[in-house]
């Protein structure tokens, strides 16, 4: 009976000493773990519904470090811009995400800025724009994305369908919180000029070179223009309506005004803007219907923008400066297939 008691004894004594050793194994590989989750800066594809999209671990082995909110630079000011950028060029930075999203690695950003673009057939406008435009956006310590909105065929170009499904796509990525819809041609002078939202819809390029840094009209309010999602959904985006060149920045500043909203702008020093020359696009030509949609722009607003926007999503491609995103959206009433 003894021998049997000093065996059982012997025997739990064993299970006790193997379960331990596990225990010490698997808290040093646990360790290892979080040791390289933590202290290695990497990109990895996350799958999201049709699109890829990425996300930056944190690069602090502590978890229990906490961020400052960044501030900005003390030396912002006049911008030198580069319009003589080779086509093969592209900015170079460890910190951004496949995709053109870059966050600020020692702060956190307190808005989230998605920069949409229209676009079709402008490529060497393109690569200036990002080539000058990412150095001004991380000199700011802005936490941003790039979103190239594409239209798909050759029928009259919808510049304002195209920002609002920019809208729509870049928030399936990230829970971006400001909207800055840009032309592609368009690039600030000043650091000073902030990209980011304020309290008002702001209007960020008034003051071109083409026009002596004035601004034209008093009502103007198209070039870059900024929103907070709460102040995009209270103008329900733009109109959907407006095909070929001119009209829908006037229809836009309408809305903001019916929604009970003002313009911001900076003075014409720090909004300085440089336009990159070009010839109009084909396929862009005037609207002539433009005037009598603005005519009713105040009582269409709630049912053409946002809630009325259809289109089809043909494809997303991840560049290592944006995303472009390719669509289809449909045609004018009066045009057949």
């Amino acid at each position: 009976m003894g021998y049997q008691n000093s065996f059982k004894v012997f025997l739990c004594l064993s299970v006790i000493f193997l379960f331990s050793m596990k225990i010490m194994v698997l808290e040093k590989y646990f360790e290892k773990i979080n040791f390289t989750a933590f202290s290695i800066h990497t990109t990895k594809p996350i799958r999201k519904g049709a699109h890829y999209w990425f996300s930056q671990t944190n690069k602090h082995a502590n978890k229990n470090i906490t961020l400052p909110n960044c501030t900005l630079p003390p030396d912002l000011g006049p911008y030198n811009i580069q319009l003589n950028v080779p086509l093969d060029n592209e900015f170079k930075n460890e910190r951004m995400s496949f995709g053109g999203h870059n966050k600020p690695e020692n702060c956190i950003a307190l808005q989230k800025i998605a920069i949409v673009i229209p676009f079709r057939n402008r490529e060497s406008h393109l690569k200036i724009w990002l080539h000058n435009m990412h150095p001004f956006l991380q000199k700011q310590q802005a936490d941003y994305g790039i979103y190239v909105i594409e239209q798909h065929g050759n029928l009259p170009f919808n510049r304002a369908k195209l920002l609002n499904i920019g809208y729509k796509e870049a928030l399936k990525e990230y829970d971006y919180n400001c909207f800055i819809f840009s032309d592609v041609d368009i690039i600030p002078m000043d650091q000073r000029n902030l990209y980011r939202c304020s309290t008002n819809p702001k209007h960020m390029a008034h003051a071109l070179d083409k026009f002596n840094f004035r601004l034209l009209y008093a009502t103007l309010f198209g070039g870059v223009v900024a929103f907070t999602k709460e102040q995009f959904l209270k103008v329900n985006g733009f109109s959907n309506l407006f095909w070929g060149w001119g009209g829908e920045d006037d229809d836009l500043y309408k809305r903001v005004i019916t929604a009970g909203m003002q313009i911001e702008r900076m003075n014409n020093i720090i909004s300085k803007t440089k336009a990159i020359p070009h010839k109009r696009d084909p396929g862009n030509e005037d609207n002539p219907k433009s005037e009598p949609l603005l005519e009713k722009a105040a009582r269409r607003m709630y049912t053409d923008g946002l809630n009325s926007l259809n289109y089809t999503f043909i494809r997303v491609m991840k560049h290592r400066l944006y995303t472009k995103v390719l669509v289809d959206i449909g045609k004018p009433e009066n045009i057949e297939q």
